[in-house]
């Protein structure tokens, strides 16, 4: 077998395995090797290899890569607009399997996914280093040499659920982060999300607003998440998520840099300090590796509501 059609049969494999844990309700790592496969196909579009594939088919490799997005898109967020079904992305295994052939209309009107926007898990780290090292070796560690970016949203933070009798329901105020280089942070938000033990979303994905200023290792927020279900009526092991995202301009994309999350039995009025974990996020809370030794956490503070 060609290096060509072994490389087939591994995106074959992959876009195979996306699509059973997809099936099969495992949503988180359906997500994550629909990024890895869409990340593969992407590097094969830029590559400079003639030998391998023509410009058409590259073509083609792009646009199944986008496809690969916007499922993994559908399955990140309930409320997407474009919600792109299992049943449509399975149209497309026919076509990897067959790219060398395939010369018939792509069946969905979309374009290839832009230059270096895919980045399967933990490939942020590599490209954060790449920047670092360029920084470094620039003599540039400000960010002050980026023109000002108007923030892609002012958030998406949702009102209190109205109350019921016996019932509790719970207000989360963000009130700063600690990290030791906060003041090159650009356009820092929070995603909160409160996932179930399988780390399948059972609630509205909310974001803050950027923040509203930073001081020091501190990133400020001061602002008040209201929780979408009430306290009793979340499952047993939920815990909810708090990741903390800023602007990367040299890679033109949005970067997860941490996160924490709560758990259920920390419920409880009043001031909560949570530790932050490096990325990728870990939905399930299996593999959790501390972000720092020093002192920096994520400052909360909870109000409970009963009506009684």
């Amino acid at each position: 077998m060609s290096e060509v059609n072994k490389t087939i049969q591994k995106w074959h494999t992959s876009f195979k395995k996306g699509t059973d844990f997809d099936s099969w309700g495992q949503l988180v790592e359906a997500v994550d090797e629909y990024h890895i496969l869409a990340r593969q196909l992407q590097k094969e579009v830029q590559s400079t290899n003639a030998f391998d594939f023509t410009e058409e088919q590259k073509k083609t490799l792009g646009k199944i890569a986008t496809c690969l997005e916007m499922r993994s898109a559908s399955l990140q967020c309930t409320q997407s607009k474009e919600d792109f079904k299992l049943e449509e992305l399975k149209k497309l295994e026919t076509i990897i399997q067959n790219i060398l052939t395939y010369n018939k209309e792509f069946p969905f009107d979309v374009q290839p996914v832009p230059l270096r926007k895919i980045l399967a898990p933990g490939e942020e780290e590599s490209l954060e280093l790449e920047e670092e090292e360029e920084d470094a070796a620039a003599g540039a560690g400000s960010t002050e040499a980026f023109p000002p970016r108007a923030p892609a949203s002012q958030g998406t933070l949702l009102p209190r659920l109205p109350s019921e009798p016996g019932l509790t329901l719970l207000t989360l105020k963000i009130e700063k982060i600690g990290l030791k280089d906060a003041g090159q942070c650009i356009d820092p938000y929070i995603t909160i999300s409160i996932k179930d033990l399988n780390g399948v979303d059972v609630n509205p994905v909310q974001d803050t607003p950027v923040a509203s200023r930073k001081e020091d290792t501190y990133i400020h927020f001061s602002v008040e998440v209201e929780i979408q279900r009430h306290v009793e009526k979340l499952p047993k092991g939920a815990a909810i998520f708090f990741e903390f995202k800023h602007y990367k301009p040299k890679k033109r994309f949005t970067s997860t840099k941490c996160f924490a999350f709560m758990e259920m039995d920390e419920i409880k009025p009043g001031p909560i300090v949570i530790e932050l974990y490096k990325k990728p996020t870990d939905f399930k809370r299996k593999k959790l590796q501390l972000l720092t030794k020093k002192q920096l956490y994520l400052h909360l503070h909870q109000t409970i509501h009963k009506d009684s």
